[in-house]
């Protein structure tokens, strides 16, 4: 009888294992830059800084266009796309193996107004064990959906109008049994007759799509930040965030309760917060320059430092900026790269290597990836000294950010997703 007890426990017990272990291997990428939204791979040493044609594992063609970046779990990658003249949504799955399309699901949609270098396909999904999350909008909808990995709809749900001057872009992110969207709409400079939109921060139960709570926010401009958690040792997880009028804010994940807020900003976020150290940085901006970067220390909410752009540092508007060794790595949007000694704020070097950005970098070990707007793959050293590693062409206009899983690098151009380096398992295709 007592080997009767045993044998199932062992058995449920290394089945667990065997689950965990496989949830470890596929948690690679689930989300808008990776785990947590720092933009750093767990893996992708064998990825080359300059490639070959030998390199492109394949290339894969997508309906439509969009700038919405690839988040992938085991062998599935999914993102979103759209057809630039209806607006029709389209929720992408493809093969990790050979970027052969698994399924595709499409949703009419209604044209609206977007800005010129944004898409109706610029938001990022997020992905878990059974369900995969995506986020779009109309003025008069916000969509937010859950399928299964096999394409079928868990749950819907319709989160009321959207007002904004640029369009949707705002990407959910997964945290315990929750899946939250910063909802941030305008407020100024509206049309005649448009009326405010209602911004909050929203958490909903990731399996049924109820919703858990909202936490109300500051309507100004339209901002596109998205969290990530913050784990101090001896202090309860806090889940950060930007945006105009709050400036950089932290909100109790769990109930949805405000902690602190510091550092109202002028002018509009798009680009996420960042930790480095003891840290968080915020960049504010627009199209027209005036970009600037704050620092916070969250333990005391107060201001750091503030860092204006100049000769020595061009600050970021839309690209996220990524870090390494008490160093920030802001990619400016006009073509610069630039490196700030985070805990004194001092600017070590600001280099000009493309045409412009509009994705974010990522890092890889010591090195950092970022497509140009006009396909140029970029790799920089992460370090105090500028080193350009290597420059690649997609041969296609980009505005999204890269995704690694497996030792293998995943970019995504307007209409074309291609996997390079870590091997072949699934054959090339061009």
């Amino acid at each position: 009888m007592m080997l009767s007890r045993v044998i199932p426990a062992l058995a449920m017990t290394l089945a667990t294992a065997s689950l965990l272990a496989n949830v470890s291997l596929a948690q690679e990428w689930t989300r808008f830059r990776g785990p947590n939204g720092a933009g750093v791979a767990a893996s992708g040493s064998g990825i080359p800084s300059v490639w070959e044609p030998d390199d492109y594992n394949w290339k894969a063609e997508l309906p439509g266009i969009g700038h919405s970046s690839p988040v992938i779990w085991g062998e599935k990658i999914f993102l979103l796309s759209a057809d630039p003249d209806t607006a029709m949504r389209y929720l992408v799955c493809l093969s990790t193996r050979d970027g052969s399309q698994l399924w595709r699901r499409d949703f009419k949609s209604e044209e609206h107004h977007l800005h010129t270098q944004s898409s109706y396909a610029s938001s990022t999904p997020t992905v878990d064990a059974d369900l995969v999350y995506f986020a779009w909008s109309t003025p008069a909808k916000t969509t937010l959906i859950a399928l299964t990995h096999d394409g079928q709809t868990a749950w819907e749900r319709d989160l009321g109008p959207w007002v904004s001057q640029h369009g949707f872009g705002s990407s959910p992110i997964r945290y315990k049994d929750l899946l939250i969207l910063h909802n941030s709409q305008q407020a100024n400079q509206l049309a005649a007759g448009e009326t405010p939109g209602e911004s909050r921060m929203m958490a909903f139960n990731a399996r049924s799509g109820e919703t858990v709570w909202e936490t109300p926010l500051t309507s100004k401009n339209v901002c596109y930040s998205v969290p990530f958690i913050l784990e101090t040792p001896g202090a309860a997880p806090q889940l950060i965030c930007c945006s105009t009028a709050e400036g950089i804010f932290s909100i109790n994940p769990d109930n949805g309760d405000m902690n602190w807020k510091a550092g109202e900003l002028s002018m509009r976020t798009v680009a996420s917060p960042v930790q480095v150290d003891d840290l968080l940085f915020a960049s504010t901006g627009s199209g027209g320059g005036g970009n600037y970067v704050i620092a916070v220390k969250p333990s005391s909410k107060e201001g750091a430092y503030e860092v204006k752009s100049s000769g020595q540092f061009k600050a970021n508007y839309v690209p996220t900026p990524v870090a390494k060794d008490g160093l920030l790595f802001s990619w400016y949007d006009k073509g610069f790269v630039n490196c700030l000694d985070a805990k004194t704020g001092e600017a070590l070097w600001s280099e000009r290597i493309g045409d412009g950005f509009s994705g974010s970098p990522i890092r890889i070990g010591d090195r950092m990836f970022c497509i140009s707007q006009s396909g140029d793959v970029y790799v920089v050293a992460a370090s105090k000294e500028f080193k350009l590693l290597g420059k690649n062409s997609l041969g296609e206009d980009s505005r999204a950010t890269p995704a690694v899983a497996g030792d293998r690098l995943y970019l995504r151009t307007y209409s074309h997703l291609f996997s390079i380096g870590g091997g072949t398992s699934g054959g090339k295709s061009n």
